[in-house]
């Protein structure tokens, strides 16, 4: 997938590939200058919005693996912000707790099962608390490994439950890091500055902070949902539910509360609803 960026010699579009370091040495071919787009934008949030990409463009298969992609790239990046964070506490020097977060995670880059295990302990240890939504439901696994590993061809409507639960829980774990999250920019912005000290003279820097669905929350209006409150239930009749017998207020028919599909409608309505302040501004960057 490739982005817009404007020559800062001529002021004519390139289009240039999303490079994995987030930078992107570039030559115009208009007017043959050299410069550099650093993209202020972590993996994860790249990754997700290439799903959001494809999934509206109708290839729900190639969404699910990028939304799957993106809440491991996430993991990496709750570790990585809170292992930041702490070093930051003691005053150590940013650089050495940079590089020992580095040679350490390498241990694990080639295992996901271990990378979960070291975001589990890095959210008991920040929040002091279990991560009790590291459930196969609560992740998608089942639907992952049936779309991912045996080949189904997932529908659509699937395809954006579980995009939903991804977002959910991505944007869930961002509040609560909060300014933790700084830190892990914080050390990309120092790569940035080691690129840019290397760079040949003449060659001009430019910084780019693309339009994103977590972006929506950080700068857009998107505010976090709040809980309506309880009404009494009413008696509904039975063309007014939908396959998973529950009518469009999330009570079955016998009128009870289902706490998982009122957690599934909150998980889509917040999905959406970033989807309609950034979708069009996705679809416009990102077209060709």
């Amino acid at each position: 997938m490739d982005f817009p960026t404007t020559c800062p010699s001529c002021g004519r579009e390139n289009r240039a590939e999303y490079a994995d370091s987030s930078v992107h040495d570039l030559s115009c071919a208009h007017c043959g200058a050299a410069y550099c787009v650093l993209v202020r934008k972590q993996k994860f949030e790249v990754l997700f919005d290439l799903g959001t990409r494809a999934l509206m463009d109708g290839y729900a298969r190639e969404a699910v693996a990028s939304f799957a992609a993106a809440l491991e790239r996430f993991l990496e990046f709750y570790v990585r912000s809170y292992a930041l964070e702490r070093a930051s506490d003691t005053a150590a020097d940013f650089g050495a707790a940079t590089a020992a977060l580095n040679g350490t995670w390498r241990h694990v880059a080639s295992q996901s099962e271990r990378q979960l295990g070291m975001f589990a302990l890095a959210y008991l240890l920040r929040e002091g608390k279990e991560p009790d939504f590291l459930t196969p439901a609560a992740l998608g696994a089942d639907f992952r490994n049936r779309v991912i590993h045996r080949g189904e061809l997932p529908a659509r409507a699937d395809v954006e439950v579980y995009a939903a639960q991804v977002f959910a829980l991505i944007d869930r774990l961002l509040t609560e890091l909060g300014g933790g999250a700084k830190q892990a920019e914080l050390a990309q912005e120092q790569a940035f500055a080691l690129h840019i000290a290397a760079l040949p003279d003449g060659v001009t820097a430019v910084f780019e902070e693309h339009p994103g669905m977590f972006r929506a929350r950080r700068f857009g209006t998107l505010a976090p949902m709040s809980k309506p409150g309880k009404t009494a239930a009413q008696p509904t009749p039975k063309s007014g539910l939908n396959s998973s017998g529950m009518n469009s207020s999330g009570m079955n028919s016998s009128g009870m509360n289902s706490a998982r599909a009122y957690q599934q409608a909150q998980q889509q309505a917040l999905f959406q609803r970033a989807l309609e302040e950034r979708g069009k501004l996705l679809r416009g960057f990102k077209g060709g």
